[in-house]
């Protein structure tokens, strides 16, 4: 009874973790996209496939995640994890409901712009080391890049450049937005979650050591009559 309470509270504690990092994450990919200085390379890709094909910026995330899922899929003969296929279409929906809130707009000023865009960033990489650290599943870009960093031998970075520039050009003769910000994203990307994601992953252990612990400390008082 105790191992099963406590794996229903690690359950839904890691899903917690998941989703509100899901939530975060998509918050900050939204601020790049309203800042309008430019944006990453797979946004570059979902914004240019909405400009000349219609339906919205989520729907093309969703569609386009499929498609590295299955690509990835293929590549690791495996299938993929429930939390990949979950992260793909979660992000997708969080993004439209972003983008359709009134009060959320580009500032007037460069100024205002460059400030959106930075904490952009940011919001972003702290929903991407939440959802991570739950370890619930990769999304399919990061499945994908696995897959890759498999089958080729090659470094994380050399495939992870190499995925990013292919997709912004094809997202940039689309017609997505490349400019200040595109660069600013490409560098700082990788740097912000270096760091965000140890952190949020220390912070997630931290939580469940408490938590968890807490909750066996108290079953075990309940058990005993006390």
């Amino acid at each position: 009874m105790k191992s099963y309470k406590r794996n229903t509270l690690e359950l839904l504690l890691k899903w917690s973790i998941f989703f509100i990092g899901l939530f975060i994450m998509s918050f900050g990919i939204v601020l790049t996209i309203k800042a309008d200085l430019g944006v990453s390379a797979w946004d570059v890709l979902h914004i240019g496939l909405y400009k000349q094909f219609g339906l919205s910026i989520g729907s093309w995330t969703i569609m386009i995640g499929g498609l590295v899922l299955f690509s990835a899929s293929l590549l690791t003969r495996k299938l993929p994890q429930v939390g990949a296929f979950i992260n793909m279409f979660t992000i997708g929906i969080f993004i439209d409901l972003f983008l359709y809130i009134p009060v959320l707009k580009t500032p007037e000023f460069f100024l205002g712009k460059m400030m959106m865009l930075l904490m952009g960033i940011i919001i972003l990489c702290y929903g991407m080391g939440l959802y991570i650290s739950a370890k619930c599943g990769a999304g399919p870009r990061d499945s994908l890049m696995i897959a890759l960093v498999e089958k080729t031998g090659k470094s994380i970075t050399f495939i992870r450049a190499w995925i990013e520039v292919i997709v912004l050009f094809i997202g940039w003769l689309l017609g997505g937005p490349v400019f200040i910000g595109t660069v600013i994203a490409t560098i700082s990307l990788g740097y912000v979650a270096g760091v965000m994601i140890p952190f949020c992953q220390n912070t997630t252990n931290l939580l469940f050591v408490k938590l968890l612990n807490k909750n066996q400390f108290q079953t075990s008082l309940l058990d005993r009559g006390m």
